[in-house]
């Protein structure tokens, strides 16, 4: 008997007990649908997590104070925490000294309060240079930015980020508004795009000031060399090729003004973003394998119901079994019938599974405005194959005690 035989055969029996065979068969679409749905969550988790990294910017270093050491697990080393001074930005800045570089963007950030009309907000301030919309990418939609003749004469102006500009003026237009920073008027000039928040900060819950200013008149944290502290140093490689080269380049300069003699020594952490974006690809990785581990529980579970449906129908159809034999059928066409049926009701179940994984991982993306379901085609067919190697695994033991039945037994069975 060919295998199409067989298929006709089997299909027959399934269709003669249609309830029972879609209720073996909800086990497996449960399963697959939850697999497609889970995998197609966590890979839109990390696409969403891998554009939000890229968009503060493109080929960047972030040079911190502190020496972050694996080995201490605990951070930043302890007492190293103001090293980093405008003059080091400057100093990276030089494209004779640090030729990879292209921009630097100093920033020195403090957390408080900003005031308008009564309204206050708990915000971060941040002063920064001129350049900081080209460095992280982040630009206004309204206004503009302070331009360097503002930062020179340490001008009372703020960009502000769009929740801030939402919170303090609500329907106002904010563009030359007077909001107070420490009891200390500014100009509104610009409203930030609204991106959201990402592992280097949220730019909508921000305030933007000249760097000059803050260090003048807001923050006033001096080195004991008597230079101005920063938090952060964002750095622009000249090139994505090129980003390793720089690092080495600022970590050279800043261990010759800082008196290093021995890395193991540094005062500061330089983080490559590409680092950041591998990171963070092996954590989501991790926890999109995890969700789809779980949701194969389920596979499982599915395919022992239909082991144990198989089992049932073998019993039932014991005395057919036998008038086969008896009539000529072989041990392997009596095998091909009972896993073939295993086969199409994992199949099946399968395809319905499929469906059913594509329209939830949608339902879930409506759920968050940031987050939009990846279903890929290798998550297809890895819910597919899997399916497949259930029916296939839990319909050999049924086929094969259906197949090795003596045919006088099944005869004389009742």
């Amino acid at each position: 008997m060919n295998f199409l035989e067989s298929f006709r055969i089997a299909f027959t029996s399934l269709m003669s007990n249609k309830l029972r065979a879609a209720l073996t068969m909800l086990g497996i679409i449960i399963g697959v649908g939850a697999v497609i749905t889970l995998l197609s969550v966590g890979q839109g988790v990390q696409v969403t997590v891998q554009e939000q990294i890229q968009s503060i910017g493109s080929n960047l270093l972030f040079v911190m104070p502190g020496n972050m050491t694996a080995e201490q697990g605990q951070g930043f080393a302890a007492g190293s925490s103001a090293s980093l001074t405008y003059g080091d930005a400057q100093a990276i800045a030089d494209p004779l000294r640090v030729p990879a570089v292209a921009q630097v963007a100093a920033v020195y950030n403090q957390a408080g309060p900003v005031v308008f009309k009564g309204r206050q907000v708990n915000t971060t301030i941040n002063g920064t240079t001129p350049n900081y919309p080209e460095v992280r990418n982040s630009h206004t939609a309204i206004g503009r930015f302070f331009t360097e003749e503002e930062f020179n004469g340490d001008s009372r102006v703020a960009v502000i980020g769009s929740s801030i500009a939402d919170a303090l003026f609500q329907d106002e237009y904010p563009i030359d508004q007077t909001i107070k920073i420490r009891q200390i008027p500014f100009r509104v000039i610009g409203v930030l795009e609204s991106k959201g928040g990402s592992g280097f900060g949220d730019t909508d819950n921000v305030v933007l000031v000249p760097l000059t200013t803050a260090q003048k008149k807001l923050l006033q944290w001096r080195s004991p060399s008597g230079d101005y502290m920063v938090s952060a140093i964002n750095v622009q490689a000249v090139s994505e090729a090129r980003v390793d080269e720089a690092a080495d380049e600022i970590a050279r300069v800043l261990r010759e003004r800082h008196n290093i003699i021995y890395s193991g020594e540094d005062d500061f952490t330089i983080i490559n973003q590409k680092d950041v974006l591998n990171i963070f690809g092996q954590i989501t990785g991790i926890l999109t394998i995890f969700l789809g581990a779980i949701a194969a529980i389920s596979l499982l579970v599915g395919g022992i119901g239909i082991m144990n449906i198989m089992l049932v129908s073998v019993t039932e159809r014991t005395r057919e079994i036998g008038l086969r034999k008896a009539v000529g059928a072989k041990r392997r066409d009596i095998l091909w019938q009972f896993l073939i049926e295993a086969m199409v009701l994992s199949m099946v179940g399968g395809a319905v599974g499929i469906l059913l994984g594509a329209t939830g991982s949608q339902l879930v993306g409506r759920l968050s405005d940031q987050l939009t379901p990846v279903t890929s085609a290798p998550t297809v067919l890895l819910a597919t194959g899997f399916s497949a190697a259930v029916g296939l695994f839990f319909g050999i033991y049924p086929a094969n005690r259906a197949a090795g039945l003596n045919p006088i037994d099944a005869l004389r069975y009742e």
